[in-house]
């Protein structure tokens, strides 16, 4: 059976979204249990009752809204995203992947349709790990690869909990969070976040799998002092010892593999003043490759660095992991289901892995997992300047919609 969801609905509804912590450049910010994030979720729970969905809210404010099946005793299919951002980020990125569920059970409402399985869809908390670490957070506690207690605890950069957060936004549920019974498979449609599908005009990206991620943080620490007075050889710079590693950072993957990226994105140093030897700075780093094997040498080749660079200016040193997600490999079952709704739908596809994490990594260690890619112009995403075109939007969306169907058995008449 195929289905076209309805496309000026689902266009206007994805705008509709973007509303809530927009931006004057045409993104979002829209961080994790922010005020714009508690408007999005009270908006999306409206939507939901509208829909006749059955809503709940787990105890760490994931979202799920559930659409009965004709056998309640088959395990359901899962469909969703997430609704927080980067910092002045773009609009399509998790957003996109919400409204496509939610646009897949009203057009599944309009025409009538019933299937075998239960449809859930699900907006996860704080899947950017902006404002709290780590990335994929809500749906890692409630796959049982974080503790509830460890991610309550966790705090921003102003020292909220996420736990008091979760609580003053109104979204810290009382059912626990986990999935309480078996699920047949998730699927999740994200725009791909680079530039593959665009260089070749291709429609959709079929995911096979999500590459393995490394994030982490190193600390230096040498002498505040005068920068005018104090020679060159009393110095204990913690920035020159940044420097040396952030370089070796960006230099690292060209010597393990043509896939493996590396990034320092957040720096900080203290005093921070034009007349002050820095004393001390916080750096991070980000590696990413299909091949877990090799993240594990970035890692320790960035910790070989970081040593070799404290010992070179005196400095003291120390590092934390603050995420590491193994790589996925999505089985055929759901691939297949995403690959079939493309041929049905006569669009161009390409197969590919995912150069980012998602919500769908965690829930591959519950069920049968795939995804959907939306074109990315330019690549560009995390970025106001991120764009998918309408049509773009919604051939993902039809793609993401038909392969749910197929997962949940619909009913002929």
């Amino acid at each position: 059976m195929r289905i076209d969801i309805d496309r000026d609905r689902f266009l206007a509804t994805l705008d509709e979204q973007s509303e809530f912590g927009a931006t004057d450049a045409g993104g979002l910010n829209r961080l994790t249990l922010s005020e714009a994030d508690r408007a999005v979720r009270d908006w999306f729970l409206e939507q939901m009752d509208a829909a006749g969905l059955s809503t709940r809210i787990d105890a760490f404010g994931n979202m799920f809204g559930r659409r009965v099946g004709d056998n309640p005793d088959t395990e359901p299919i899962l469909v969703g995203s997430h609704l927080d951002s980067q910092p002045y980020g773009g609009r399509f990125d998790g957003g996109l992947g919400v409204i496509a569920a939610l646009e897949l059970i009203r057009s599944l409402n309009d025409h009538d349709i019933a299937t075998r399985r239960p449809i859930e869809i699900v907006n996860w908390t704080n899947e950017e790990g902006s404002r709290f670490q780590p990335a994929m957070q809500g749906s890692g506690v409630w796959a049982g690869a974080h503790s509830l207690e460890e991610e309550y605890a966790k705090t921003d950069t102003e020292g909220n909990t996420l736990k008091d957060e979760l609580d003053r936004i109104g979204y810290l549920g009382d059912i626990p969070a986990e999935p309480g019974e078996d699920y047949s498979a998730y699927l999740e449609l994200h725009v791909e976040q680079g530039p593959y599908l665009d260089e070749e005009d291709r429609d959709v990206g079929i995911v096979d799998g999500i590459v393995g991620i490394s994030w982490g943080a190193i600390t230096f620490r040498g002498e505040a002092d005068h920068s005018g007075p104090t020679p060159m050889h009393y110095r204990h710079d913690a920035l020159v010892g940044a420097a040396d590693v952030i370089t070796a950072i960006r230099r690292i993957p060209g010597t393990l593999g043509e896939k493996t990226v590396g990034t320092t994105g957040y720096v900080d140093v203290q005093p921070n003043s034009i007349n002050v030897i820095p004393g001390e700075v916080t750096f991070t780093w980000g590696f990413r490759d299909p091949d877990d094997d090799v993240v594990d040498e970035a890692f320790d080749r960035v910790l070989e660095e970081a040593e070799a660079a404290a010992n070179r200016e005196g400095l003291a040193w120390d590092w934390e992991e603050r995420m590491r997600a193994p790589s996925v490999d999505f089985p055929d079952r759901t691939v297949s289901a995403v690959a079939s709704a493309t041929e049905d739908l006569g669009y161009d596809a390409k197969r590919m892995v995912s150069g980012a994490g998602h919500d769908a990594t965690h829930a591959a260690s519950v069920c049968d997992t795939a995804m959907v890619f939306a074109v990315s112009e330019d690549g560009k995403s995390h970025s106001e300047a991120e764009y998918t075109s309408p049509e773009d939007c919604f051939t993902a969306a039809n793609t993401l919609a038909n392969a749910a169907l197929d997962l949940a058995e619909p009913i002929t008449q």
